[in-house]
């Protein structure tokens, strides 16, 4: 049933190991492919090589190194040697080179040594004392001569000088301080800014003609452009000085209310309402009118006026003083302290202190005035030896004042006495004006008819002058003075010969010192002898 039967054998073909060995094939091929291209630019690229090395070969480079064009150097040190540190214990052991004995000395006066600097160091004797290592400086040093040429032809005198409120302008009025009727002269207030690039001394900023000599001039405290000025014939002007066509603001005119002598001084004072100020100014009539300014109208209108007459001028001095029944005023000041207080000095050598509210009517006759006059007097002092020309009071004690006239004299005296605290022998001539320093309590300065300008110091023992200055020909007479309150270092002073001379003041006559307020207040409390 079943026998052994040879058969042909039957193969099948793997697919799978088909299309592995293709694949296989494919990369060995790609391969190969690969290694033929890197061996071409390998040859490629050491052909390019080898040629460029056969074109491009140069010589070797050959290098050289210099030195220095200075063959040598030196080192330079100190002129000493460094100092070998001490060993404090070896120093009181008493070895090394010290002297025999140096060491038993010191400790003997140690005790005494230290109870000495205990002694001194509570002692105040040389309070305020500072060193002063420099050169000792000018007091004071030139920084320009200004001129009117114009007013100088005329001959006319610097009457008045005042600063702006930014203390870069001067303001100088030009007049006469002789003798004459000046009534008709023309005259002018001149202006130069001294912080001008260019400056020109003998050619102003700027020139305000006014028919008659200007005798008073004053700068608005917070305005720059408003000048204030008195004149011979008795008018006040106030100028605004940003109006090119015509700077007359204001002016008073010649009525009934104005004033009908010389105007000496004018103020700008601070009224009721915030902001706003008044103009104040005195005259030899013997009478000081308030003013306010009404620019749409451009006049002057009168608010208040005090008069002064020998029968209501407080008991103590009317006896001794001289001149009619009209008390000329020739100096006013108002107290910075007290808006109510104001000085007056008067022909007679009178020395009144006056009250703004002062409800007491004066004893002169109306004669058709706006505005009744007030006897404002309510103290006097020791009267002068002569007319009072100036007075000022101080920016640093409330009861301080200083005043000057034709004596020569310049008195520091308090609001409290009536005998002047303290004497002090300017000039042999007259005192034109008298002014304190803004910076220095101690500090005043004083312009003489002898032409010089004297700087006091009262922290010094001697009572002479801390500066002296001098300017222009023998002769001349210096007629006003103002500090700068904003520069301090700067002072102004004019002359009868019609220049006026802006100076420089050294740090000692500027710089207040530690126990100066101090030594002002021992004045101000010293009983007058």
């Amino acid at each position: 049933m079943f026998a052994d039967e040879d058969l042909d054998s039957v193969s099948v073909e793997s697919v799978w190991r088909k299309s592995q060995q293709g694949a296989q094939e494919s990369v060995r091929v790609k391969r190969s492919a690969t290694a033929d291209a890197h061996l071409v630019l390998f040859c490629v690229t050491r052909f390019w090589f080898c040629l460029f090395q056969r074109a491009c070969q140069t010589p070797a480079v050959t290098t050289e190194h210099a030195g220095v064009q200075t063959g040598s150097k030196t080192s330079r040190f100190t002129q000493t040697e460094p100092q070998e540190q001490m060993d404090p214990k070896r120093v009181f052991s008493g070895s090394g080179s010290d002297p025999p004995g140096l060491v038993d000395f010191l400790r003997r006066v140690e005790e005494l040594l230290i109870r000495e600097l205990e002694k001194n160091s509570r002692s105040h004797a040389f309070d305020g004392f500072r060193a002063n290592w420099e050169e000792r400086s000018q007091q004071v040093s030139h920084l320009h001569r200004l001129e009117h040429p114009g007013a100088q032809e005329q001959g006319l005198h610097v009457t008045a000088v005042s600063w702006s409120c930014t203390g870069s302008v001067i303001a100088c009025a030009y007049g006469r301080t002789d003798d004459g009727d000046w009534t008709n002269q023309k005259s002018c207030v001149c202006l130069w800014n001294l912080d001008r690039r260019g400056l020109r001394p003998k050619q102003p900023d700027l020139v305000l003609d006014v028919p008659a000599a200007v005798t008073a001039v004053c700068c608005h405290p917070e305005r720059p452009a408003l000048i204030a000025g008195g004149l011979y014939n008795g008018e006040v002007v106030v100028w605004d000085t940003s109006r090119t066509q015509d700077p007359v603001l204001a002016q008073t005119g010649m009525s009934a209310d104005s004033h009908r002598e010389p105007v000496y001084q004018v103020f700008w004072v601070p009224l009721e309402k915030k902001g706003e100020f008044g103009v104040l100014s005195s005259s030899s009539g013997g009478r000081v009118l308030l003013w306010t300014v009404d620019p749409d109208q451009g006049r002057m209108v009168l608010v208040a006026a005090y008069a002064f007459v020998q029968q209501q001028v407080p008991h103590s001095s009317r006896l001794k003083a001289r001149g009619g029944s009209t008390v000329g005023v020739t100096a006013t000041a108002l107290s910075p302290w007290d808006p109510d207080t104001f000085l007056v000095g008067s022909e007679g050598g009178l020395l009144l202190r006056c009250s703004f509210s002062s409800q007491t009517p004066a004893a002169v006759t109306s004669e058709g005035r706006s505005v009744t006059p007030r006897a404002p007097a309510v103290f006097s002092f020791r009267p002068s030896g002569g007319p009072v020309h100036s007075i000022h009071c101080s920016p640093f004690h409330r009861n301080l004042f200083a005043s000057a006239g034709t004596d020569g004299l310049v008195q520091v005296r308090s609001l409290l006495q009536a005998d002047p605290l303290l004497s002090v022998r300017v000039s042999d001539s007259y005192v034109f004006q008298v002014q304190w320093s803004p910076s220095r309590p101690l500090v005043f300065a004083a312009a003489t008819g002898r032409g010089e300008v004297q700087i006091f110091d009262l922290a010094r023992k001697s009572l002479r002058p801390a500066g002296t200055i001098q300017d222009g020909a023998p002769g001349r007479t210096a007629t006003c003075l103002a500090f700068n309150s904003q520069n301090h270092r700067l002072l102004a002073a004019g002359r009868s010969d019609g220049s006026v001379g802006i100076w420089r003041l050294s740090s000692e006559l500027m710089e207040q010192r530690p126990s100066e307020s101090l030594q002002l207040e021992q004045i101000a409390n010293q009983v007058a002898e």
